[in-house]
């Protein structure tokens, strides 16, 4: 017997399923790492707010992997860096290089936190048209099926016009959990956006406050 590929419906019915599996897997992948990413930058604060200034953070914090630590790690290095270098900048450039390292890094981890949203948004928004063109396709092969037969009895138009409509049923099944998680992750990135935020200008009041001609320990 030769080998048959599938039909349009069965290949759309694949379609779906396998984007359903890409779907709980970013969920998963998601949720995840905004857990750990929460908790990590909630450890940091508690440490990072009893700091009086740079060089307290510096000595007493421990920079735990955390997009707030890696931004603190930044600033810190930038700033000993300016503090070790020859070059004669003044009071305030050194605060703007400072903060500009702070932005660069924010800017990353920002990126880094919003992978995997824009493939949910993707799936969320597609798989019902697509779950809707399967069912489309299949209604027209039942339309002819019919015609070819000339009968349009129970029995001749449950069958197919019934397997069409699963696809549709599939696509919003695939899409509403998408534009559940995308929502709820987006909520997440702008409350971790808004935390980063804070903490840029908790950092930047510590630069005025330690002096960027102070000494490292």
């Amino acid at each position: 017997m030769l080998f048959q590929l599938p039909s349009i419906i069965d290949s759309v019915l694949i379609l779906l399923a396998l984007m359903s599996i890409v779907v709980w897997g970013v969920v998963i992948h998601k949720f995840i790492s905004f857990y750990q990413l929460n908790k990590r930058n909630h450890l940091f604060l508690e440490e990072f707010s009893q700091a009086e200034d740079l060089q307290h953070v510096r000595a007493n914090t421990k920079l735990t992997d955390g997009s707030l630590a890696r931004i603190c790690q930044a600033g810190l290095d930038e700033w000993k860096r300016l503090r070790l270098s020859v070059n004669a900048f003044n009071h305030d450039d050194r605060k703007e290089l400072v903060t500009a390292v702070l932005k660069q890094q924010a800017h990353i981890e920002q990126s880094h936190t919003e992978k995997g949203l824009a493939i949910l948004a993707s799936i969320g928004s597609t798989a019902p048209f697509i779950g809707l063109f399967g069912t489309v396709w299949g209604i027209m092969h039942a339309l002819k099926d019919i015609s070819s037969k000339g009968s349009a009895g129970l029995d001749v138009v449950a069958g197919p016009i019934g397997e069409a409509l699963i696809a549709t049923g599939i696509g919003i099944a695939t899409a509403v959990p998408a534009v559940l998680a995308y929502n709820y992750f987006l909520r997440q990135l702008k409350r971790s956006n808004a935390q980063i935020e804070n903490f840029g200008i908790a950092f930047h009041y510590l630069i005025v406050k330690s002096g960027m001609g102070a000494k490292l320990p």
